[in-house]
């Protein structure tokens, strides 16, 4: 069955036409219906041709059949986020030979577009997605499942947290065995404000990461599901649960994951105004992130706003925050943080008109795109007060039944 499939892919690789390598051994007619598997044939014959092409028959046909295995755990890796393992497997996978004469080789396209976008590389995970699209019809159960799977994670990636969610919500995990993407959902709906969804789905990938022993994903979950309690009576029990999780992080040696339970620490303070507190951790954050990405920018802007509103830093410095985090959106094309740090700008430097004038025309319709809705309800909020003071009743009156029919 595979022995055809393996002396094709040699005979071609080596350039030589179906008579040369048969001439001396067999027919043309027989090497053709031997590659295609229309006949029977004789372990000498094969052994002659596995000799001509330089090969052990044997060790390429157990190589081949141990394809699917090694992409089941390099899955498994990826799940766990275990990054040595990731790029160890994907090295040897790139060297594979007979990769792409598997029946697993859109199975290796699927786990490559998750590779891709584990390190940020969505352009290049879409033109994937873009091919295997097309061949939709000829994928397994289990591999049109992967499929929504890492479109939802592309669309996370790409901040369209309303097409993560109608992707995610198809997948039949009846025969897709795979539950952290039920992590992909609580992110999509922690993003839009919907803490119940959220909290459900969380719990539902804590589960199934302490049953795998995935203590880096356990920590993932628990952060989703804290930041769901709005627990304002007794902010010290929320502090606790913070406190232990940075201790976790700690323990598993994981700077990525403490970066971002000090990011939303420092969150949970800043909604209780305690601004120099807040201001302290944004900072922390900072400091365990690469200034070049999204995750630097986001606890730069809440760096910024905090001592803002602190007024724990002068202008000054902080329009030079804000200038060089416009840059760095600008150069990685992160138009979300375009909108913020321009904001920023505008509220640093007391261009009030200008400010609300973007935050409508520009920012708003973009966050509506997207879904983000606790910029949404901040920046109506925002103009619904500003309009109030200018006495421009009706599109004070406008953003009040937009906030409420929200």
């Amino acid at each position: 069955m595979y022995e055809g499939r393996i002396i094709k892919y040699y005979r071609l690789k080596y350039k030589l036409s179906q008579e040369q390598l048969g001439k001396g051994i067999c027919s043309v007619t027989h090497i053709s219906k031997l590659e295609r598997n229309q006949t029977e044939y004789s372990s000498e014959i094969i052994n002659l041709l596995s000799e001509r092409l330089g090969i052990n028959m044997e060790l390429e046909v157990k190589n081949l059949l141990n394809i699917k295995q090694r992409l089941f755990h390099w899955h498994d890796v990826m799940i766990n986020e275990l990054s040595e393992s990731i790029e160890l497997i994907n090295n040897e996978l790139e060297d594979e030979k007979l990769l792409q004469i598997s029946d697993n080789f859109n199975l290796y396209q699927l786990l490559r577009v998750r590779y891709l976008l584990l390190h940020k590389k969505a352009k290049e995970a879409f033109k994937i997605i873009g091919k295997i699209e097309k061949i939709e019809n000829k994928l397994t159960t289990y591999e049109s499942n992967l499929l929504k799977h890492v479109l939802g994670i592309y669309y996370l990636e790409r901040q369209d947290y309303i097409k993560a969610i109608q992707t995610l919500k198809v997948i039949d995990s009846q025969s897709y065995n795979n539950p952290e993407y039920y992590y992909h959902l609580a992110i999509a709906y922690h993003t839009i404000q919907s803490p119940v969804l959220a909290y459900y789905y969380a719990e539902k990938s804590h589960q199934f990461f302490k049953e795998i022993n995935s203590y880096l994903r356990v920590i993932d979950a628990e952060l989703i599901m804290i930041i769901q309690v709005k627990n304002d009576g007794d902010f010290r029990e929320t502090i606790k649960k913070y406190e232990n999780l940075i201790k976790s992080c700690e323990i598993c040696n994981a700077p990525d994951r403490k970066s971002k339970v000090l990011h939303n620490l420092a969150y949970e303070h800043y909604r209780r105004k305690n601004y120099e507190q807040a201001s302290k951790y944004y900072n922390d954050s900072m400091s365990f992130k690469n200034p070049d990405t999204s995750p630097y920018l986001l606890s730069l802007e809440g760096y910024i706003r905090s001592s803002y509103d602190g007024k724990l830093i002068s202008n000054d410095e902080l329009i030079r925050f804000a200038e060089d985090g416009l840059k760095i959106a600008i150069r990685n094309s992160e138009l979300l943080f375009i909108h913020l740090f321009k904001l920023l700008l505008y509220l640093l430097k007391s261009k009030v008109e200008e400010y609300h004038k973007y935050l409508f025309s520009k920012a708003l319709p973009m966050y509506n795109e997207y879904g983000f809705i606790f910029l949404i309800q901040r920046s109506k909020k925002e103009l619904f007060n500003y309009y109030t003071e200018k006495n421009l009743n009706d599109k004070a009156l406008e953003m009040a039944e937009l906030f409420i029919n929200s």
